[in-house]
């Protein structure tokens, strides 16, 4: 090659990586607003499920470009479904991923989610919790075991709803896997 080609083919080079740069963090930004619009639409149509209540856990997670892989723990098969359902009608999902599990019917854990609820939201500095519609603090019971998820105001709230689900009679196990706002 001459230098002249090869001098023509470096500027050429100069100018197109620095557009192919800016292309590329281009889409990335936009991939970026795409997930975070997707996922608070998600996020949004899963709180409003009429059969979702404190006993579930819904979570997901969004892959590629437009796949949401649910996920968490549900009481009813009903919510299994109706989660899924809710989330296929938002524009821009694509498919769906359906891996919530449904737990397993059993009086006992019956008997420990209510008691475990009473026990958490009449704890004193806890009951604000248990006034709104969708309470912050979920309360996943299987096989005698409680695991708290949700987001509380403080590490002490947090503490407090561990130990309150620590007094609950039966229990074996407790996982506080509760998140604060603050630090």
């Amino acid at each position: 090659m001459n230098n002249l080609v090869r001098r023509m083919l470096l500027a050429a080079l100069v100018f197109w990586i620095p557009a192919a740069a800016d292309s590329m963090a281009q889409t990335k930004q936009d991939m970026k607003a795409v997930h975070a619009r997707l996922a608070q639409e998600v996020r949004h149509q899963l709180i409003m499920l009429s059969s979702y209540s404190v006993f579930d856990n819904l979570e997901f997670e969004i892959q590629d470009v437009d796949t949401v892989v649910l996920s968490g723990q549900v009481t009813r098969p009903i919510v299994k479904s109706d989660a899924e359902r809710a989330v296929l009608s938002i524009e821009g999902a694509g498919k769906v991923v359906n891996k919530i599990e449904v737990l397993p019917l059993s009086p006992a854990d019956d008997r420990i989610r209510r008691a475990a609820y009473r026990t958490i939201f009449t704890k004193s500095g806890l009951e604000r919790y248990g006034m709104q519609s969708v309470p912050p603090i979920h309360i996943i019971v299987k096989d005698g075991n409680i695991t708290l998820v949700g987001v509380v105001a403080t590490e002490m709230d947090k503490n407090l709803a561990g130990i309150a689900a620590n007094e609950v009679p039966g229990v074996f196990k407790v996982i506080n896997k509760l998140a604060t706002e603050r630090k």
